[in-house]
């Protein structure tokens, strides 16, 4: 990359990819000099289809993360961000992404330890042997959904 070329971050993102930690990841980013933004979504794969045929998904349900999320992201970096949607191991999307696009830092957001499958995964320590920087954003719940008393709250 050229020192005058503005850098080419890839933010990857499911589940998390409308948080305030994002889109506050985002703005910081965007505030340290010249960089355009690329959201990749993952398909994710449910059920058995995570087992028996992972990348014959629909990607509808990442279609639907990146139509909410990309105005949110391009408000953050006060420049248009553009979507793409992977295939769903994280990982092989990310390097997927890096072989076709290019891009000189990774934004992973994810979901707190105890619910992140990426984190159960390790994603975070695979992804440093890109060579690439890599910020990691873990997201907060909001606290709306986190019942703790009242009947019928369950473990989940």
């Amino acid at each position: 990359m050229e020192s005058n070329a503005p850098a080419r971050v890839l933010v990857v993102a499911h589940k998390t990819a409308a948080t305030p930690a994002l889109l506050q990841a985002v703005r910081e980013r965007a505030g340290r000099g010249p960089a355009t933004f690329t959201l990749l979504v993952p398909t994710p794969a449910h059920g058995l289809t995570r087992i028996m045929d992972p990348e014959d998904v629909e990607d509808t349900e990442a279609r639907d993360t990146l139509a909410l999320a990309l105005p949110l992201l391009e408000e953050a970096a006060g420049a248009p961000v553009k979507g793409m949607v992977g295939v769903p191991s994280p990982l092989e999307a990310i390097e997927d992404a890096i072989h076709v696009e290019g891009f000189d830092e990774i934004i992973l957001s994810t979901l707190p330890a105890t619910v992140s499958r990426w984190l159960r995964i390790d994603l975070p320590h695979k992804l440093s042997g890109l060579g690439l920087p890599l910020t990691t954003v873990i997201a907060r719940g909001p606290a709306s959904t986190e019942s703790r008393s009242g009947a019928g709250a369950g473990s989940g």
